[in-house]
């Protein structure tokens, strides 16, 4: 089909990515990571240490929530529409008065250095590169202000762990407007530490190691809470454990241009205000005043908190249960979001959770999600190959999405959200 003017349409970014695969394939180079989701995944992990991707990649008791995820996209079937002219795509999407040039954002995930030694600085490269948004994680291995100077005018917002600290989240509420985020992402579903067998069969969390806590090591009010000495633990390890743990919160130490003494100190209070169990509805009310920001709610899975989130006045709901990782057992986030969708309304609803491939991310939109968050590939990706290997995630994400839109006759989002679809 050409245009008007008698020339042909733009080949799309689909057509451009498996051209440059194949074509470089000519010359003997591969792709810097695997493009099938099971075979990245499985390079990851041989990339990783055994304690870094089983933190990653595991899941909450026997992983069923994990499966359930995966069974919701296999039971759902998109049905292509024929001779429709879909040779110009457009998958721009309007969030917060931001245009973002994809439907979907890198989602927030926690102790990046885990899977690169670059970490936050690689995977904002990326992003800034392919002009896809960053959700900043309270969990990261780099400070939120380096990530945003990293990142230009790439769009980013602020993943939000509500600490027993109130002055200490305001504090990151307000470091994250400074540094340019345009919402925040108050996360829901992990007020305790979901049961983990993996990380619990190797006696690893990567906090009382020093790793992941960036945002708390550079903040002012955090800071000023630290005991002059840590508190003495009742539990000694020994031998190599002993010294593998030292040199962590060394190393955690000395990025931060702090003494040891200081590192210890800070581990011991973060697993003190760590997350708030008690949280209640009349704080999501509390936290819209306390930024000007928009508010969202991640970790929604029930149409009547959906509700509630509404009455609220929230300004847009995450459908997650974070990745699985949090209750055994618990509902498939794709068989959640309709029914949360219904009941927001016109207040736009994100996804999260099993998100694998470009096709993935058409079904969660094709049921009224606004947009996707993509979590673990671009993480395997950074593991893989550091920032070209969340390059090359994100496109092949980009490339996917779209080669499905024009297979299925489908030339904007708004013609995804009306794609038919059965379930099997």
């Amino acid at each position: 089909m050409t245009d008007p003017a008698g020339s042909p349409p733009p080949p799309g970014p689909g057509r451009t990515r498996q051209t440059s695969i194949y074509l470089r394939g000519l010359g003997g180079k591969l792709p810097a990571v695997p493009v099938a989701p099971a075979a990245l995944e499985d390079a990851a992990g041989r990339a990783m240490a055994k304690n870094a991707f089983g933190y990653v990649a595991g899941g909450a008791g026997m992983e069923r929530t994990m499966a359930a995820n995966r069974a919701a996209f296999d039971r759902l079937a998109i049905v292509p529409r024929m001779l429709v002219d879909a040779s110009r795509r457009d998958f721009s999407v309007s969030l917060f008065g931001r245009t973002h040039k994809a439907p979907f954002l890198l989602a927030p995930i926690g102790v990046l250095e885990m899977a690169h030694k670059q970490a936050e600085h690689a995977v904002a490269r990326a992003a800034r590169a392919e002009g896809i948004g960053m959700v900043f994680s309270n969990q990261a291995s780099v400070a939120m202000e380096q990530v945003a100077a990293t990142l230009g005018d790439t769009p980013r917002w602020f993943q939000l762990y509500w600490s027993t600290d109130d002055d200490l989240t305001r504090s990151l509420v307000a470091r994250a407007e400074k540094s340019g985020c345009e919402a925040i992402v108050l996360t829901l579903d992990t007020t305790i530490l979901g049961w983990r067998p993996r990380d619990l069969d190797l006696a690893s969390l990567p906090f009382l190691r020093g790793q992941g806590l960036a945002q708390y090591l550079t903040d002012p009010v955090f800071l000023k809470t630290l005991p002059p000495t840590p508190p003495v633990s009742p539990i000694k390890p020994s031998g190599l454990d002993l010294v593998t743990a030292l040199i962590d919160l060394m190393s955690a130490a000395r990025r931060f241009g702090l003494s040891l003494t200081t590192a210890r100190s800070a581990v011991a209070r973060f697993t003190q205000i760590y997350s708030r169990p008690d949280l209640v509805w009349d704080d999501v009310s509390r936290l819209k005043e306390m930024t000007r920001l928009p508010v969202l709610l991640k970790g929604i899975q029930s149409a009547a908190d959906a509700k509630q989130a509404v009455e609220r006045g929230v300004d847009g709901i995450v459908v997650s249960n974070h990745g699985g990782r949090q209750v055994d057992g618990a509902i498939g986030s794709l068989d959640a979001l309709p029914g949360v969708v219904a009941a927001a309304g016109a207040t736009p609803v994100l996804f999260d959770s099993g998100v694998r491939s470009g096709a993935d991310m058409f079904k969660a939109l094709a049921l009224g999600a606004r947009a996707v968050l993509l979590g673990r590939p671009y993480v395997y990706g950074l593991a893989v190959a550091g920032e070209q290997g969340v390059t090359e995630v994100i496109q092949n994400m980009i490339a996917e999405l779209d080669i499905t839109m024009a297979l299925t006759g489908c030339r904007s989002v708004a013609d995804i959200a009306k794609a038919e679809m059965v379930r099997s």
